[in-house]
């Protein structure tokens, strides 16, 4: 496999474990675009958009990023706080007076973005075309929800729930969806391909390839992170299996994003489109001074505070595994995405990833559409450790 793209001078191990993907990785169509200190310095891509069609992966072929969308979305709220629009440790009452009862009246927008308010799963059943046509319906299913232990007590990944709590508060606070909002003051007076509920805005997508059965099933023997994840899942009433049931998807799961239909619901938890090299830019700007290519887009004094772990579990209650998170971005694990404990940003289901290092003033962006059965993508782990061994080899 030889990726089409750029390399600058020094960066071709991002290059040659862009390629190992493809060789020993499974990979099947991809891109990755790496900033550093606010250039582009890696931009390649290759392989198979659509196994089916046959079509090619191109220089502007978006992808859907699952989990990665809810870093999109807690940038939107980043620019709220920058400009004053929401204080973060007031109450979403204060914004959202419905939801009140069983301690719902004190939980903060920083709580909630930090996955600390209890409210990680919805019983009352929803689909997606509730989302799309019911919105009285979803409504009465948020604000009804008793959480599922005291908010602020524990810390429990709202796979699905997230990203419709942060969607009807972000409505009202700003009178706007997230997805309008992302695309008037981030993604088009910036440049960058990013769009949520607007698949008309890009090239056409990649068509997602689901994780084959036949990989899955020796994952749910194992006694690992992936394995306990797993078996959680197909149990319902874990708090697991709650997080990734509602809204369902369907009996075409992971397929039913393929739908452009589906693209144009608004979804912010998981179906947000976005190029490799627009996450990278994104979050490059992120990793410095929140300017790209001169376009200021936050200060870096509303930066800094999500350099620090504004919530952390060694055993989240939903993911099984050690993770953080700041104002709604991930502080993972030292060593997996970065070395630096003031790294951010969000992977998603599959592997794709926007990541931001400011130690090393690295901004990653990495989109697949062959999805990894892995919770923490080998391919995307791979893709920034070579991205950070280049950085430190030169200090």
């Amino acid at each position: 496999m030889t990726p089409e793209g750029t390399v600058r001078a020094g960066w071709e191990p991002v290059r040659e474990a862009f390629v190992e993907n493809f060789r020993s990785r499974g990979e099947l169509g991809a891109a990755v675009a790496v900033v550093h200190r606010g250039e582009v310095v890696v931009d390649l891509w290759a392989g198979t958009a659509d196994a089916r069609g046959g079509r090619r992966w191109t220089e502007h072929t978006p992808g859907v990023v699952f989990s990665a969308t809810k870093g999109l979305v807690a940038t939107c709220f980043l620019l709220l706080a920058d400009r004053g629009q929401v204080d973060l440790d007031a109450p979403v009452s204060e914004s959202w007076p419905e939801l009140r009862g069983h301690g719902k009246e004190r939980i903060t927008v920083r709580q909630l973005l930090c996955h600390r308010s209890g409210l990680s799963a919805i019983d009352r059943p929803l689909t997606l075309r509730d989302v799309r046509d019911a919105p009285d319906r979803v409504h009465d299913a948020l604000v009804s929800q008793v959480p599922l232990w005291e908010p602020d007590t524990d810390q429990g990944y709202g796979a699905c729930s997230w990203g419709l709590y942060t969607a009807e508060l972000f409505r009202r606070l700003t009178g706007r969806t997230l997805g309008a909002f992302l695309a008037s003051e981030v993604a088009e007076p910036l440049g960058l391909e990013l769009a949520l509920g607007k698949p008309d805005a890009l090239a056409p997508a990649a068509k997602l390839v689901p994780p084959s059965p036949r990989r899955q099933l020796p994952e749910l023997l194992r006694r690992t992170n992936e394995g306990r994840v797993f078996r959680r899942v197909i149990r319902p009433t874990t708090d697991t299996g709650r997080a990734f049931r509602n809204p369902t998807m369907g009996r075409a799961r992971f397929e039913a994003l393929n739908e452009t239909e589906n693209l144009a619901i608004e979804l912010p938890w998981m179906n947000a489109l976005a190029t490799a090299r627009g996450l990278a830019r994104l979050y490059g700007a992120l990793a410095t001074d929140g300017t790209v290519d001169g376009v200021r887009l936050v200060r870096p004094s509303s930066l800094r505070p999500i350099h620090g772990r504004q919530s952390w579990s060694p055993r989240d209650r939903v993911l099984q595994k050690p993770i953080g998170w700041s104002s709604g971005f991930v502080k993972e694990e030292q060593g997996l995405f970065s070395s630096s404990p003031r790294a951010f940003g969000h992977p998603g289901a599959g592997g794709s990833l926007g990541w931001a290092d400011p130690e090393t003033e690295l901004g990653i962006g990495y989109v697949a559409n062959r999805m990894d059965h892995r919770i923490r993508s080998p391919r995307a782990i791979a893709l920034c450790r070579a991205a950070r061994e280049v950085v430190t080899g030169r200090e």
